[in-house]
Protein backbone atom coordinates (compact mmCIF):
# COMPACT_ATOMS: atom_id res chain seq x y z
CA UNK A 1 0.00 0.00 0.00
CA UNK A 2 1.50 3.31 -1.07
CA UNK A 3 0.67 6.60 0.63
CA UNK A 4 0.82 9.55 -1.73
CA UNK A 5 2.18 12.79 -0.34
CA UNK A 6 -0.42 15.51 -0.81
CA UNK A 7 1.06 18.37 1.23
CA UNK A 8 3.34 20.98 -0.29
CA UNK A 9 6.39 22.43 1.43
CA UNK A 10 4.67 25.53 2.82
CA UNK A 11 1.70 23.54 4.07
CA UNK A 12 4.04 21.08 5.80
CA UNK A 13 6.07 23.85 7.48
CA UNK A 14 2.92 25.57 8.76
CA UNK A 15 1.50 22.30 10.10
CA UNK A 16 4.73 21.36 11.86
CA UNK A 17 5.01 24.84 13.42
CA UNK A 18 1.40 24.81 14.64
CA UNK A 19 1.82 21.29 15.97
CA UNK A 20 4.98 22.21 17.86
CA UNK A 21 3.30 25.26 19.39
CA UNK A 22 0.29 23.22 20.48
CA UNK A 23 2.55 20.50 21.88
CA UNK A 24 5.08 22.81 23.51
CA UNK A 25 2.79 25.38 25.07
CA UNK A 26 1.04 22.98 27.50
CA UNK A 27 4.32 21.25 28.30
CA UNK A 28 5.99 24.57 29.13
CA UNK A 29 3.15 25.70 31.41
CA UNK A 30 1.97 22.48 33.03
CA UNK A 31 4.78 19.94 32.55
CA UNK A 32 4.58 16.47 31.03
CA UNK A 33 2.59 15.00 33.93
CA UNK A 34 -0.32 17.44 33.36
CA UNK A 35 -0.57 17.68 29.58
CA UNK A 36 -3.81 19.27 28.37
CA UNK A 37 -5.95 18.10 25.43
CA UNK A 38 -4.29 20.82 23.31
CA UNK A 39 -1.08 18.88 23.53
CA UNK A 40 -2.73 15.80 22.07
CA UNK A 41 -4.50 17.88 19.41
CA UNK A 42 -1.09 19.26 18.43
CA UNK A 43 0.00 15.77 17.41
CA UNK A 44 -2.35 15.79 14.41
CA UNK A 45 -0.89 18.76 12.49
CA UNK A 46 2.64 17.83 13.58
CA UNK A 47 2.42 14.25 12.29
CA UNK A 48 0.58 15.13 9.08
CA UNK A 49 3.22 17.77 8.36
CA UNK A 50 6.03 15.41 9.24
CA UNK A 51 4.78 12.61 6.97
CA UNK A 52 3.53 14.94 4.21
CA UNK A 53 0.12 13.40 3.86
CA UNK A 54 -3.28 14.40 5.18
CA UNK A 55 -6.14 11.87 5.24
CA UNK A 56 -8.75 14.61 4.92
CA UNK A 57 -7.02 16.02 1.82
CA UNK A 58 -6.91 12.49 0.37
CA UNK A 59 -10.63 11.97 0.99
CA UNK A 60 -11.48 15.30 -0.66
CA UNK A 61 -8.99 14.87 -3.52
CA UNK A 62 -7.02 17.99 -2.59
CA UNK A 63 -3.28 18.48 -3.04
CA UNK A 64 -0.98 21.36 -2.20
CA UNK A 65 2.02 19.77 -3.89
CA UNK A 66 3.38 21.10 -7.13
CA UNK A 67 2.05 19.52 -10.31
CA UNK A 68 4.60 17.12 -11.78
Amino acid sequence: MTVTKNLGRTDRIIRIAIGLVLLGWPLAWYGPENITPWGYIGLVPFLTGLFGTCPIYSALGWKTTRAS
